[in-house]
C-alpha cells in the first residue's frame, strides 16, 4: 500500500490533470450556469483562490512579480476576444447603423477617461501621468469578459441594440484608449526629461497608430476574405472547414501591424470585421467563431485563475480606505452616468440605455493596458495601482456577473424574445436584427 505521507507527485503531471478538468469546465460550466445569476467568469477567480490557498502551492501570482508575462499573456487574450467580437457581429458597417457604437466611443469614453483622471489627481494624490495611465486602463469595456452580454454566433439573430452596442463598443475600444496609455508614457518621460511630447503624440500615437492599424486590419481581412471565399474553389480556406483560419488572421494581423508600430488591437478587429464582410452569409463564419470563442474562453480561465491567486496572495493589501471609494464610484457613478450622456437623444428605450451604461465590464483589457505602462513608465507606487485595477475588476465581475442574467432575460422578454431559447420567436424580430441581412 502507498504511504501517503510519502506520495510527492510529479508536479507535471498535476499541472496536466488540472488543464484536464479546466478544459473539461470551459465546455461544461457556461452550459450550468446559463439560467443562474452567476457568471463563468466568478467561478474562476473563486477556483483560482481555493488553488493558491492550497499550503502546497507556494507561487504566487502577483502581476508585478512577472511583469511582462502578465502583459503577454494578457495581450494575447484580448486579441483572441477581438477577433471573436468581429466575427460575431451581422450587422452591416456603417456609420448610420453603428449609430450607438459612435456615441460610446466619442463621447463615453473620453468622459470616462477624463473623470478617472482627475479622480485619480484629486483622489488618489497621483501625478498626471499615473492618473492618465489608470484612467486609460478603466475606460475601455472589456471585450473578453463581457461576452455575457455579447451578440450572439454568427447569423444567430441574437444582435438587438444593446448586445451590438456592448460587443462593437468593446471590439473598437481597446484599439481607440492605446493614445491614451502613450499619452500618460509620453508625458512620465517629458516630466521627467523635459522631452517634447505633443507632436510625437498626435502625429505617431494618435494619427499614424490609428489610421495605419485601421488600413492595416481592412487590407489584412481582404486578404483573407479572398483567400477563404474567392479563390477556386478547390483551393479556397473555406473548403478546410478548419476554423483555425480565424486564429491565423489574428496572429498576421496584430503582428503585421505591430511590426510597423501601429494599434494591432484595432487592426484585429478591423480584420475580423472585413473578413466577416466578405461572405456575410457563409455557414464557416461559425466555424470560425467557435473555434476563437473556445481558445478565448480557456485562456480567460486559465487568466482568471491566475487572477484569484493574485488576490489571496496580496494583490489588495495596499488599498486604502479612499482607494476603495473611488473603485466603487468608478463602477457605479463614473461608467454610468458617461454613458447616459453619451446614449441621449439614440434612439432606444429608457431600459436599454440604462443596460448599455451600467454594462461597461472592466476586465482583461485593463490588465493588459497597466501592464503595458508600467513596463514603459517609470512609477512610483505600481503595487497601488495595480490593487486598485484589480479591485475594480473583482467588483465588476461580482456586480455584472450576479446581474447579467437576471437584466438579460428580463431586456429579451421585453422584446419578445425568449431567453431560454436564444433566438427570437418568428416576427418578434426587433429591428436591430435585420439589419446585417
Amino acid at each position: 500500500m502507498m504511504d501517503l505521507t510519502e506520495w510527492s507527485p510529479d508536479p507535471y503531471i498535476l499541472v496536466l490533470t488540472g488543464f484536464g478538468f479546466l478544459i473539461a469546465l470551459v465546455a461544461w460550466l457556461p452550459l450550468a450556469l446559463r439560467r443562474l445569476p452567476l457568471s463563468l467568469p466568478i467561478v474562476c477567480v473563486c477556483l483560482g483562490a481555493a488553488l493558491f490557498l492550497v499550503p502546497q502551492v507556494s507561487d504566487q501570482p502577483l502581476p508585478l512579480s512577472y511583469p511582462h508575462i502578465t502583459e503577454r499573456f494578457t495581450e494575447f487574450v484580448v486579441i483572441i476576444a477581438l477577433m471573436g467580437a468581429g466575427l460575431k457581429l451581422d450587422r452591416v458597417f456603417s456609420w448610420r447603423r453603428w449609430n450607438v457604437t459612435w456615441r460610446l466611443l466619442a463621447i463615453t469614453m473620453p468622459l470616462s477617461i477624463g473623470a478617472i483622471t482627475v479622480l485619480g489627481i484629486w483622489g488618489l494624490g497621483f501625478s498626471l501621468p499615473i492618473a492618465l495611465l489608470l484612467a486609460a486602463s478603466l475606460a475601455p469595456t472589456d471585450p473578453v469578459l463581457a461576452a455575457d452580454v455579447q451578440v450572439g454566433p454568427p447569423k444567430s439573430g441574437q444582435e438587438d441594440e444593446v448586445r451590438f452596442g456592448l460587443t462593437s463598443e468593446a471590439g473598437l475600444n481597446d484599439g481607440l484608449a492605446f493614445p491614451f496609455v502613450n499619452l500618460a508614457i509620453l508625458l512620465s518621460l517629458s516630466f521627467a526629461n523635459g522631452d517634447p511630447w505633443l507632436g510625437k503624440w498626435v502625429f505617431h500615437s494618435v494619427l499614424w497608430e490609428v489610421g495605419a492599424g485601421t488600413l492595416g486590419g481592412w487590407l489584412i481581412g481582404r486578404l483573407f476574405g479572398w483567400l477563404t471565399f474567392q479563390m477556386p474553389a478547390d483551393t479556397k480556406l473555406a473548403q478546410t472547414g478548419d476554423g483555425l483560419i480565424a486564429i491565423a488572421a489574428t496572429f498576421v494581423s496584430y503582428g503585421l501591424t505591430e511590426l510597423i508600430e501601429c494599434y494591432g488591437f484595432l487592426a484585429v478587429f478591423v480584420t475580423a470585421l472585413t473578413l466577416r464582410h466578405a461572405h456575410r452569409q457563409h455557414d464557416f463564419h461559425r466555424e470560425m467563431h467557435d473555434v476563437t470563442e473556445q481558445m478565448e474562453r480557456l485562456a480567460m480561465m486559465i487568466l482568471l485563475v491566475l487572477f484569484g491567486g493574485a488576490l489571496v496572495s496580496g494583490l489588495l493589501a495596499p488599498l486604502g480606505l479612499i482607494d476603495v471609494g473611488i473603485a466603487v464610484a468608478i463602477l457605479l457613478m463614473v461608467r454610468p452616468i458617461a454613458g447616459l450622456i453619451g446614449l441621449f437623444g439614440l434612439k432606444a428605450s429608457t431600459s436599454e440605455k440604462l443596460t448599455l451604461a451600467f454594462f461597461g465590464i472592466r476586465g482583461v483589457g485593463s490588465f493588459y493596458y497597466l501592464a503595458y505602462g508600467l513596463n514603459h513608465m517609470p512609477v512610483e507606487g505600481a503595487e497601488r495601482l495595480w490593487a486598485i485595477v484589480g479591485l475594480v475588476v473583482l467588483l465588476s465581475i461580482l456586480l455584472h456577473g450576479l446581474t447579467v442574467t437576471p437584466i438579460m432575460r428580463l431586456l429579451d422578454e421585453s422584446r419578445g424574445r425568449d431567453p431560454d431559447e436564444g433566438t427570437p420567436p418568428p416576427g418578434l424580430q426587433g429591428p436591430a436584427s435585420h439589419e446585417g441581412s
